[in-house]
């Protein structure tokens, strides 16, 4: 599938209150519950995982992003304890009907002092040579459709950042608590 148009670069921060030893992003973007995901973000329907052929880890992440639900099939591309990059070509469901974009999701952590670590969500997104000539089989131009999506796109990120922060440190914290002995 060919990529084409950009639709969107978004990247935001927030503080991860744990050592960056505790945190690997891969592993708990891996083993996230569905209901932690939807904890995550309101617009957060369903989250599952699954190997793709190619014995790659993939994530399925079903949200709602400006109304428009969208059905995620994130493929591991990069992935270490503190940097994982996903992509997908996602099926976005749209008034005027489906179609597929192809995202770039970037999960990076990065210390700032014993105890606390930045947190960077990142999502890139285009359009696929699919998506633009249905849009243009619908006379709508792609700089319309680029100037609807963004801000819902940009909030949305914007908005689960923190709360995506929030889960990892949980995780972290956990991570770090001994387990007890079986008797």
């Amino acid at each position: 599938m060919k990529i084409a148009e950009q639709i969107v670069d978004s990247s935001f921060t927030a503080i991860i209150n744990a050592h960056i030893e505790k945190i690997d992003i891969p592993e708990w973007a891996f083993n996230l519950s569905e209901a932690e995901y939807q904890s995550c973000s309101p617009a957060h329907v369903s989250a599952a995982k699954t190997v793709g052929t190619d014995g790659r880890r993939m994530s399925i992440n079903v949200e709602l992003i400006g109304g428009s639900p969208m059905v995620q099939h994130y493929q591991e591309e990069v992935s270490e304890p503190h940097h994982l990059i996903l992509t997908s070509f996602s099926d976005v469901f749209g008034p005027t009907g489906r179609f597929v974009i192809h995202v770039h999701w970037e999960l990076s952590v990065r210390a700032i002092d014993d105890n606390r670590c930045e947190f960077t969500n990142r999502v890139i997104s285009h359009a696929t040579d699919g998506m633009m000539k249905a849009l243009d089989q619908q006379g709508v131009s792609f700089d319309a459709f680029r100037a609807q999506r963004q801000p819902h796109s940009i909030n949305h990120n914007r908005s689960e950042t923190p709360l995506f922060a929030a889960s990892i440190e949980r995780a972290a914290k956990a991570a770090s608590v001994p387990k007890l002995a079986a008797q």
